[in-house]
C-alpha cells in the first residue's frame, strides 16, 4: 500500500538517496550499473549508501515515504517491458496530482536534456508537460534543438505546444521548432494532401530524429483534447461509443491499445503511433485514477520506454491483468 504525501514533503535528494538504496540493496545491481541507470557517478552512488545507513533510512527495510514508490517502479518496469519507470507518492490532495507527476517529469528530463548525446528531444503539448518546465533546471544546451511534435489547436489554450516548445528551449539555451500545422485536417482526403507537403515531411523526418520525445496524454471526458483540440463536427461521444478511453499525439485508442476505427484517427497530421517504436526514449507523463485505460493502452502499445506516473495510478496499472498480445497497428 503506498502512502500518502503533501505537496511540501517532496525531497528529490531522499527520493534519489531511496532509489539507489533500493537498486543496490534489493535488486542486487552493482555500484556501476546504478549510476549508469540514475545518470550519476559511482563515487554517488557509494556517498549514497553510507548516508541511508547513517541516517536510519536504510535498515533491515528501506523506511522512507518513498520507499512504495520506489518498489513499484521496478515492477512496473518488468510488467510492461519499460526501460525505466519514476513514480511519485500519490498527493492527499487529488488536485494535487498532475503536479506532482510534473514536478517527477521535470526531475527526471533534467538528466536527459544534459545528455550530449541527444540533439534533439520532442515535446507534445498538455497541462502536465506544461508544468514540468517549471521543475527543470536550466541547462546549457546551445547544441540540443527542442521540437514541437503536435499540430496547434483551432481553440486558443494557454498550454499550446508552440509555448511549452519556447520555454522549454529557453530553459536550455537551445533551439527550437514548431509543428506548423493544425492536429487535425478538415477530412482523411485533406489529410493526405497535408502529408504530401515538403514542410510536412521535413518536419516529420525531424520529429522521428529526435533521441527522446515527452508526451502526454488525456481521458475523452474533459482533456485538453477534448476541451481545445476536436474539431467541431466530431462529438466526443461518438469516440466513447466506439470503445475509445483517451488520445496519444491525437490518436484515440481503446483500453487494450487498438486505434478505433473512426474518421478522426485518419485526419491526424502529425506522426504515427508506429513511428514512435524507432525512438530510443519515448517518455510518457500521466497520473490520476480518470487516466489510467489510457495510460495502460498506451503501454500495451509497447512504444513506451519510460513512464512518469504516480503510486495509485500504478498500483491500478499493476493490478490489471495484462493481455498475452500487444497490438501491431
Amino acid at each position: 500500500m503506498s502512502r500518502r504525501i503533501k505537496i511540501d514533503q517532496i525531497d528529490e535528494e531522499e527520493q534519489l538517496l531511496v532509489r539507489l538504496a533500493w537498486a543496490c540493496e534489493f535488486e542486487g545491481l552493482t555500484q556501476a550499473e546504478a549510476a549508469e541507470r540514475f545518470g550519476v557517478t559511482r563515487l554517488r552512488v557509494n556517498r549514497a549508501l553510507s548516508e541511508v545507513r547513517q541516517r536510519g533510512i536504510l535498515r533491515v527495510s528501506i523506511d522512507s515515504i518513498f520507499t512504495a514508490a520506489v518498489k513499484q517502479e521496478w515492477q512496473l518496469e518488468r510488467a510492461f517491458g519499460l526501460t525505466r519507470a519514476v513514480v511519485v507518492p500519490t498527493p492527499e490532495d487529488p488536485d494535487a496530482v498532475t503536479t506532482l507527476v510534473s514536478a517527477g517529469l521535470g526531475s527526471y528530463l533534467g538528466t536527459v536534456l544534459s545528455d550530449r548525446s541527444i540533439t534533439a528531444f520532442g515535446m507534445s503539448w498538455g497541462n502536465t508537460l506544461n508544468l514540468a518546465t517549471r521543475f527543470i533546471r536550466p541547462v546549457d544546451r546551445p547544441d540540443l534543438e527542442i521540437v514541437s511534435v503536435m499540430g496547434g489547436v483551432t481553440r486558443g489554450s494557454d498550454v499550446n505546444g508552440y509555448e511549452i516548445t519556447t520555454r522549454l528551449a529557453d530553459l536550455c539555451n537551445a533551439e527550437h521548432s514548431f509543428f506548423t500545422a493544425p492536429l487535425f485536417a478538415g477530412s482523411a482526403e485533406s489529410q493526405k494532401l497535408f502529408m504530401k507537403q515538403d514542410v510536412i515531411v521535413e518536419m516529420l523526418e525531424k520529429i522521428r530524429s529526435c533521441g527522446a520525445i515527452a508526451l502526454a496524454t488525456g481521458d475523452l471526458s474533459s482533456s485538453l483534447l477534448v476541451r481545445d483540440a476536436l474539431p467541431r463536427d466530431i462529438d466526443s461521444r461518438e469516440l466513447i461509443a466506439l470503445g475509445g478511453v483517451g488520445d496519444i499525439i491525437g490518436h484515440v485508442l481503446d483500453a487494450e491499445g487498438q486505434v478505433i476505427d473512426h474518421e478522426l484517427n485518419r485526419r491526424v497530421i502529425g506522426v504515427s503511433l508506429a513511428d514512435l517504436h524507432a525512438i530510443p526514449n519515448v517518455v510518457l507523463a500521466a497520473g490520476g485514477m480518470h487516466k489510467v485505460p489510457i495510460i495502460r493502452a498506451a503501454l500495451l502499445r509497447g512504444f513506451v520506454d519510460t513512464l512518469v506516473t504516480d503510486a495509485d495510478t500504478a498500483d491500478a496499472l499493476l493490478s490489471a491483468p495484462t493481455p498475452p498480445g500487444r497490438p501491431e497497428n
